[in-house]
């Protein structure tokens, strides 16, 4: 598959944090699009309830496939274990922007 064909049907897998500090792990094509459906109270029953949401962590540029076996992975893991892998992505992520405004 081509490099420009994948990025058209990229997926991502996303975590979201709900109102009532809970998770919420799922998949979207557009995962700006998917945040605005959960907090206009269109997104997963789940987080009707518990709205607003914050984003928290996003792995994109996934085939479908490769998202949905990422999010069945993160749903296995406890909170706990939720909780440091966005802190390292979030670490991870800011070590690139620094990179970056260092250059």
């Amino acid at each position: 598959m081509s490099a420009m064909k994948r990025k058209k049907t990229s997926w991502s897998v996303y975590i979201v944090e709900c109102a009532d500090a809970t998770l919420y792990t799922g998949v979207a094509l557009s995962v700006a699009d998917r945040i605005a459906a959960h907090n206009a109270g269109r997104g997963a029953r789940y987080t009707r309830g518990r709205l607003p949401v914050v984003l928290r962590f996003r792995k994109s540029g996934l085939t479908r496939g490769e998202a949905l076996r990422r999010e069945r992975a993160i749903k296995r893991l406890t909170r706990a274990e939720k909780i440091l892998l966005i802190e390292q992505r979030r670490m991870h992520e800011a070590k690139i922007r620094r990179a970056r405004t260092s250059v």
